[in-house]
């Protein structure tokens, strides 16, 4: 494929408004059509932030005030969901009682529940009683045009605060997820359980997993993220 016609399909993309998200679904659906293969990638080993990395790039968040990136992005961390999935998560998705929330469409089509620690219930209850308007508004965490964020919006702010919190690596949102499926192993959650919490499939652990439940789940989990400290 040329660069000539990458850079005419990019520009095609802006003359006609086409957002991330849809630019992406569209690709995807033009390739499976075409019947076009993803060429094999190498796989490497994702690059983890330190516990130190962690604290400053919450702490640098709480000190610049802003509410909803506060809990916008914890939660990204804490229910280790993709960026899309976090992005259109309605506030109806949210079971406080159950520290769950829905995620509806995830990836490769799936629906699934993913959790959240009991100790985070009572502030994202707060926020959510205290958005404007929030009878009316449809998805957890909008942007000023009462839309919910694009993935590109929140790939921006997390790469804004990784800067703030003077961290050197790449900062970007899949680096969480991979920091809470790590922080969860160390503290002892079984392949299968992780399975439940991030939505992977494995044919290795199929067996357990089609039999474990999230209700089963979260008792570890609930343990492991008593022990985190931001």
């Amino acid at each position: 494929m040329s660069k000539a016609f990458i850079r005419e399909l990019v520009n095609s993309a802006r003359r006609h408004r086409i957002d991330y998200d849809t630019f992406i679904e569209s690709a995807k659906i033009a390739r499976k059509t075409l019947g076009l293969a993803r060429p094999l990638r190498r796989r490497h080993l994702p690059q983890l932030l330190t516990d130190e990395e962690l604290r400053r790039f919450y702490t640098g968040i709480d000190r610049a005030s802003n509410i909803q990136h506060q809990i916008m992005l914890r939660l990204l961390f804490f229910a280790g969901i993709r960026v899309s999935e976090l992005t259109r998560i309605e506030v109806g998705d949210v079971d406080l009682s159950a520290s769950k929330i829905f995620i509806d469409d995830g990836k490769g089509h799936k629906d699934r529940f993913v959790l959240f620690p009991d100790t985070f219930r009572l502030t994202l209850q707060t926020y959510i009683r205290s958005v404007p308007g929030r009878t009316q508004q449809r998805y957890l965490f909008e942007s000023s045009r009462k839309t919910h964020y694009s993935t590109r919006q929140v790939q921006r702010i997390v790469k804004e605060y990784g800067a703030v919190a003077e961290i050197s690596k790449r900062v970007h949102p899949h680096l969480f997820r991979h920091a809470l499926l790590t922080w969860l192993t160390a503290n002892g959650l079984t392949d299968a359980q992780i399975q439940v919490i991030s939505g992977h499939s494995s044919k290795a652990s199929l067996e357990v997993y089609q039999h474990l439940s999230l209700k089963d789940t979260a008792p570890a989990y609930q343990e492991a993220m008593k022990k985190l400290g931001v």
